[in-house]
């Protein structure tokens, strides 16, 4: 990051030495971890149903070109094409 901290003594850079002691979360006791459960928390939006459907290998390479994101771009494009 380019950007430095507002509060560096609260959220200082990180040392060499910092480094060589930090270790995996996973090094924890089980109790600490319990604390700090992995869950992705609720969705943002209604989710999604996995299907599998054959398109055209030009309509793929299209959307693939615009980067990440093309499997929304094209839902987005199917929806205005059925008028949703």
């Amino acid at each position: 990051m380019s950007r430095k901290a507002s509060f560096p003594t609260e959220n200082p850079e990180w040392t060499e030495d910092d480094f060589r002691k930090a270790r995996p979360a996973s090094a924890l006791p089980a109790e600490i971890l319990k604390a700090f459960p992995r869950t992705r928390g609720p969705q943002k939006a209604a989710k999604k149903v996995p299907i599998s459907i054959r398109l055209s290998e030009e309509v793929i390479e299209r959307f693939k070109a615009d980067g990440p994101g093309w499997q929304a771009r094209i839902d987005e494009a199917l929806k205005k094409a059925v008028g949703l």
